[in-house]
């Protein structure tokens, strides 16, 4: 009778696997056994050239994420080209300038993204959870900044997470929110042009059109603040 041998592998979950063959003792054709691949436990850190920066790119400078907000490629006349940026710190909000050797390696930051519902407003704190789980996830006052303007209960967000900690969220491009009042000294009239100041259900105040009325919904673009229709 054949030997028998016994392995103990470790139960790792994978997603690739490996087949080897080893020779029994006592003759007989070979096992084949699945080798289980290690699978590390930090997150893996991506790294991009200084050429590929571009408006959004998410990078990690002295072990902190940043966000660019703007660039440009200078190729000077005399001496090396460069790309010179300007930054925003997902965890402190400093924006700072920083400029990179043209074609040099930069770390890319893991920036997770997640969808969670904005629910409720607790002390200073706002609060978003996940329609899944049930799990919820805060952020101050603080780290709400201007776009609590547009924010409203019952509103899809994105949660930008970073080694586990959530540094950001981003509202939805555009947003349905209720007229409560406008300017009393200008009437609505369709047939002419011009705008007036509105007050929106959450507090903001936007420029809208002299048709538009108290009560009436409409769609106001959060990246610029300003009306875009009617709902």
């Amino acid at each position: 009778m054949a030997g028998i041998v016994s392995l103990h592998l470790p139960s790792r979950l994978c997603l690739r696997t490996r087949s080897v063959s080893i020779p029994l003792k006592h003759g007989g054709p070979p096992m084949r056994l699945t080798r289980m691949p290690h699978r590390s436990r930090f997150p893996k850190i991506v790294a991009f050239s200084s050429n590929d920066i571009k408006v959004g790119s998410n990078i990690e400078v002295d072990g902190a994420p940043w966000r660019v907000l703007e660039f440009l490629h200078v190729k000077p006349g005399k001496g090396a080209a460069f790309v010179r940026t300007k930054m925003r710190n997902y965890v402190t909000g400093n924006i700072v300038e920083k400029t990179f050797r043209a074609g040099s390696t930069i770390a890319q930051a893991s920036v997770m993204k997640e969808t969670k519902q904005y629910t409720y407003k607790d002390g200073s704190q706002y609060v978003f959870m996940d329609l899944a789980s049930y799990e919820e996830s805060r952020l101050n006052e603080a780290d709400i900044g201007d776009k609590k303007k547009w924010l409203k209960e019952g509103m899809d967000c994105n949660l930008l997470y970073w080694n586990g900690r959530v540094i950001d969220f981003e509202l939805p491009i555009s947003v349905k929110l209720k007229v409560v009042e406008v300017d009393p000294g200008v009437r609505g009239d369709t047939a002419q042009g011009g705008s007036k100041p509105a007050t929106l259900e959450t507090g903001a105040v936007v420029n809208v059109p002299l048709f538009v009325n108290s009560g009436e919904e409409i769609i106001v673009d959060t990246r610029t603040g300003s009306y875009s229709s009617r709902a």
